[in-house]
């Protein structure tokens, strides 16, 4: 979901300063003009805006690489590190080691594109219960965050339970993730969301879900009061760029467009459809996200369908996380205390740990993530 909060000045503010604000410049101090400037035009590529006086220059200003330096002879200060940022860093194979500038700056590049790392995750069976949680955190725009997997299994997953406790517009802005997966499932009110070439905006309702591939535009908009969802994302650290040139919607739609991979899809409570789940018993809803990922993820709904428990199984998946909807059960694992769980725990089984589900009620729903998106499971008897 992730909205972000920037600080509004007040209007007498912005009408004396930020309206008043017409260009930006850093200044980086320097020992020797005459050594400095050569090194920024020369061997970084800057070019020269201004330099004064004529006769014995103090003070040049260049600009390159969305940058404004105004180099001054003399001034106090520490030198700074300039990041430069590259389209193709290996390219540059030993000129990208970082560099000292005659003035003491120091010059680092970097991948403009860094790509994607995915740590490996660090197994663990995990139990989450609500009642045993901590305190909710407020976090960005006033939204409530409760960590429903806190060792993140060594970094390749974050799970959050997002509540919004009142009603009203959310103060958002066009926005992206650098991920590998990212879903939304809206648990409890509603929210209204617009997506990058996805039409006009819509309302997530309790039981909707959504996957946002990865640097998908958009934008949350507002929700009802007590909103609740889950958000999954993958790795568990990640950046969010926000987009401050596209205005959404974009006026197009495009369903079938590609996101790095992935294409968006909106998982409707209301034209589900229930089929037999992975055990005897139980039926599933499937989000359609294992299609759209391309098997890099599921989401599912699953619930009794006659059967009020499993028989011992183990799964072979990389990641596999639920969710207690509604209703309760007891989760028991070979070697581990058996555990009751009601509406808002969360678990996570590692691959190859017998598990089973027992004592489960008629109104049972658990919502399931797995990475991949197929995965076997092995029933023991």
């Amino acid at each position: 979901m992730n909205s972000f909060n920037e600080p509004r000045p007040r209007p007498e503010a912005t009408n004396r300063l930020t309206d008043n604000i017409e260009a930006a410049e850093m200044v980086v101090p320097c020992r020797e003009l005459s050594e400095t400037l050569p090194f920024f035009l020369n061997r970084l590529g800057f070019r020269l805006d201004q330099i004064f006086p004529a006769d014995d220059p103090a003070v040049a200003v260049v600009s390159g690489h969305g940058l404004n330096l105004r180099l001054v002879r003399g001034a106090e200060g520490p030198p700074g590190t300039l990041r430069l940022l590259c389209r193709d860093l290996a390219a540059l194979d030993g000129e990208a080691a970082p560099l000292v500038a005659p003035n003491g700056t120091r010059i680092e590049f970097a991948d403009v594109h860094p790509p994607l790392m995915m740590p490996k995750t660090r197994h663990s069976f995990v139990v989450r219960k609500l009642t045993d949680s901590d305190p909710w955190i407020i976090g960005r725009a006033g939204m409530h965050y409760r960590d429903l997997v806190p060792d993140r299994l060594g970094g390749s997953m974050i799970a959050s339970h997002i509540r919004v406790p009142d009603a009203g517009p959310v103060p958002d802005n066009v926005h992206f993730h650098i991920v590998g997966f990212q879903m939304i499932y809206c648990y409890r009110g509603w929210v209204r969301l617009v997506y990058e070439d996805q039409g006009e905006p819509f309302i997530l309702a309790a039981g909707d879900c959504v996957l946002q591939p990865p640097q998908i535009r958009h934008r949350v908009l507002e929700s009802s009061g007590g909103l609740e969802v889950i958000e999954i994302g993958c790795p568990a650290e990640h950046v969010t760029t926000l987009d401050h040139a596209m205005t959404l919607p974009t006026g197009r739609i495009d369903p079938d467009k590609d996101f790095h991979g992935q294409k968006f899809c909106r998982h409707q409570l209301a034209k589900a459809t229930w089929r037999p789940w992975r055990i005897e018993g139980f039926e599933q809803r499937d989000t359609g996200i294992g299609a759209a990922t391309g098997g890099v993820a599921s989401v599912k709904v699953a619930r009794p369908a006659g059967a009020l428990e499993t028989p011992w199984n183990s799964l072979d998946s990389d990641i596999y996380f639920g969710f207690v909807l509604e209703g309760g059960m007891t989760l028991s694992g070979e070697g581990h205390a058996s555990r009751d769980l009601a509406i808002g725990d969360a678990f996570v089984i590692p691959p190859d740990l017998k598990t089973r589900l027992d004592n489960c009620t008629g109104d049972l729903e658990i919502l399931e993530v797995s990475l991949p998106a197929e995965f076997a499971t092995s029933v023991w008897t």
